[in-house]
């Protein structure tokens, strides 16, 4: 029967010959996931600001909303002008949120062509070595040294 040391010491035995160095793949993996993170969170905090800036505005243009006003009519004009300047100023809060994602969509598009390369150049690196012939001592080269 297969016991549980037994499993552990092939597994060990495994990824000791194995080519690939999984320290380095953990490394890596940490560091990619770090960079990921912080595009997610630079981007979360660039959106905070933009909704934080559309919301002040919003809430200043409201200002007039809430004054009384002495006639009906003047209730429809503060309201029709509270809407046309958030109709102007909607879009530039909306064209600021794009710039934010598309920048965060480039960052990591750049950042998995980047561990895409890596990961290719390890991957040769690991598949000449494994594919690299090893020199064995021959009884010529042992009689000439």
């Amino acid at each position: 029967m297969f016991s549980f040391d037994d499993y552990k010491k092939n597994f060990e035995e495994m990824f000791s010959k194995s080519p690939v160095n999984l320290e380095d793949f953990y490394k890596s993996a940490n560091e990619y996931n770090s960079k990921f993170s912080k595009i997610a969170f630079d981007t979360f905090k660039k959106n905070v600001e933009v909704s934080q800036a559309w919301t002040k505005e919003t809430i200043g243009g409201m200002d007039k909303l809430v004054k009384p006003q002495s006639k009906p009519e003047d209730y429809v004009k503060v309201a029709t002008d509270f809407v046309t300047e958030q109709a102007q100023t909607s879009p530039k809060f909306m064209s600021e949120f794009a710039e934010i994602a598309k920048k965060t969509q480039l960052d990591t598009i750049e950042l998995f062509m980047q561990a895409g390369k890596e990961a290719k150049d390890e991957m040769n690196k690991a598949s000449k070595k494994a594919t690299t012939p090893k020199q064995t001592p021959t009884a010529e080269t042992e009689i000439s040294e």
